[in-house]
C-alpha cells in the first residue's frame, strides 16, 4: 500500500520459535549440542528425502565441508555457473582447487550444461549445479554428464528448500545437497546451514570435519585437521520451529508468486520467471528480467521503485566479473549471464504479504516501466 515500505525480504517467525529458544535458555544448552540440533537434522533429512543430515554454521561451510568430503584439492578444477552467490566458487577455492564457470540457460537461469560439457578437462573433479531463486536445475541432464566424464555432483540447493525436480525434493536428487539457512531464505535458523546425503561415509567424514576433526569416539583426539564448523543448538530450535511450518513457508513463497504472475503476465518489456513442467519452483525470490535494459536502466529502474516504497535487489554478478574471478575465462564466454545479470531483479517475496500488497508493487512496476 502506499505509504508503506516493503523490503525485498523479511524472515517469517511464525511458530515455535520463542519457546524452543527459551527451553535453550532454561536449560542451558545453548551451544553446539543438544536435542535440538539432532532432532533439526533427523527432520530436515526426512523432509527432503535423504538418510543423514549435517547441520553446520551457514551454507558457504556447508559447500566447504561437502567438497572437502569428496576430496578436492590442489589441482583439482570444479565447474560452477557463473551466475550464483560468491559462495559456491569461493568454496572451491578454500580447498586450494579453481573454479571453472559456465554460462547460464535464459529461460531457467540454471547452469548450461552444454556450456559445462565443453569447460571438461582432465583436471575436472565435480559439478555444482545451482538452484538458482529456486528454480531446481534439470538434474537428469547434470548426472548423465557427471556419469559420461566420472565426475561427483554437489547440489547446490541453498535457495530452493522444498523445490522438487520430477517429484523429488532437492537434498535427495544427488549424492550430496547443502542448503543455507540465513534470515532472508525459505527457513532460517538466523545464520545457519545444512548437507543432505544417502552416503554414511560422506556423512562421517563431514561430521568429523565439521567439529574441529575431533575422533567420534576417543575424546579430545584429531587424527585429522579439522574446522569449527558446528551449528549451535538455540540456531537448530530455531530450525526445528520453521521445519514444523515448512508447508507453510513454501506455500507462501508460491502464492506471492502466483499473485505477481497474475498481475504481470503480458507486460510488456519484462520477462517473468518460469517453472519447467518437470519441476516445482519454491520462489526464493520473485524475479524478472527488463528486456533490453543495461545494467544502468535497471538500477534506474531499481531506484525509482525504492522511492515508491519497494525495496528490490539486482540478480548476482556474474562470477567470472568479480575481482577475484576476472581474469580466469574470457568474458565473451558467457553471453547469457551477461545479458540476465545486467537486467535481472529481485522483488519483495516474503510469507505474508497480502493481494493488495502485490497489487501495489506490480502497479508501481507497470508504472515506472511505461513512465520511468
Amino acid at each position: 500500500m502506499e505509504g508503506k515500505f516493503y523490503p525485498v525480504a523479511v524472515p517469517v517467525l511464525n511458530g515455535n520459535e520463542k519457546k524452543y529458544v527459551m527451553d535453550c535458555i532454561d536449560s542451558s544448552w545453548i551451544s553446539s549440542t543438544g536435542k535440538y540440533i539432532t532432532a533439526f537434522e533427523e527432520a530436515f533429512a526426512a523432509y527432503c528425502g535423504a538418510r543423514y543430515a549435517i547441520s553446520c554454521s551457514n551454507g558457504t561451510t556447508a559447500l566447504h565441508l561437502a567438497l572437502l568430503a569428496h576430496g578436492v584439492g590442489p589441482g583439482d578444477e570444479v565447474i560452477v555457473p557463473t551466475l550464483t552467490f560468491i559462495a559456491t566458487a569461493n568454496a572451491v577455492v578454500y580447498c586450494g582447487a579453481k573454479p571453472v564457470f559456465a554460462d547460464c540457460e535464459p529461460d531457467t537461469w540454471n547452469i548450461s550444461i552444454e556450456h559445462a560439457e565443453s569447460l571438461i578437462t582432465p583436471k575436472t573433479k565435480g559439478i555444482i549445479p545451482v538452484h538458482l531463486y529456486g528454480h531446481p536445475v534439470d538434474m537428469d541432464a547434470v548426472h548423465a554428464l557427471a556419469q559420461k566424464h566420472g565426475l561427483f555432483v554437489i547440489e547446490d540447493a541453498a535457495e530452493a528448500l522444498g523445490a522438487e525436480f520430477n517429484g523429488r525434493r532437492t537434498g535427495s536428487l544427488s549424492g550430496c545437497a547443502t542448503f543455507s539457512l540465513f534470515g532472508n531464505k525459505i527457513i532460517t535458523t538466523g545464520e545457519g546451514g545444512m548437507i543432505t546425503t544417502d552416503d554414511e561415509k560422506l556423512a562421517s567424514t563431514m561430521r568429523t570435519l565439521r567439529g574441529q576433526g575431533i575422533d567420534p569416539v576417543r575424546k579430545y583426539w584429531f587424527p585429522v585437521i579439522g574446522y569449527n564448523y558446528r551449528m549451535t543448538n538455540m540456531q537448530a530450535a530455531v530450525g526445528c520451529a520453521q521445519l514444523e511450518n515448512i508447508d507453510w513457508h513454501v506455500g507462501e513463497r508460491i502464492r506471492v508468486a502466483s499473485l505477481y504472475d497474475a498481475q504481470l503476465q503480458g507486460t510488456s518489456g519484462i520477462t517473468l520467471p518460469v517453472q519447467k513442467p518437470w519441476a516445482k519452483n519454491v520462489y526464493w525470490m520473485y524475479s524478472i528480467v527488463l528486456d533490453g535494459a543495461d545494467e544502468e536502466r535497471r538500477n534506474q529502474f531499481m531506484a525509482l521503485l525504492k522511492e515508491d516504497g519497494i525495496e528490490t535487489r539486482p540478480f548476482f554478478y556474474p562470477m567470472h566479473v568479480l575481482p577475484p574471478y576476472k581474469d580466469l575465462q574470457p568474458h565473451d564466454q558467457f553471453p547469457v549471464a551477461n545479458r540476465i545479470a545486467a537486467q535481472g531483479l529481485n522483488v519483495p517475496t516474503y510469507g505474508g504479504l497480502s493481494e493488495s500488497d502485490i497489487q501495489y508493487i506490480t502497479d508501481r512496476i507497470k508504472y515506472r516501466l511505461l513512465h520511468g
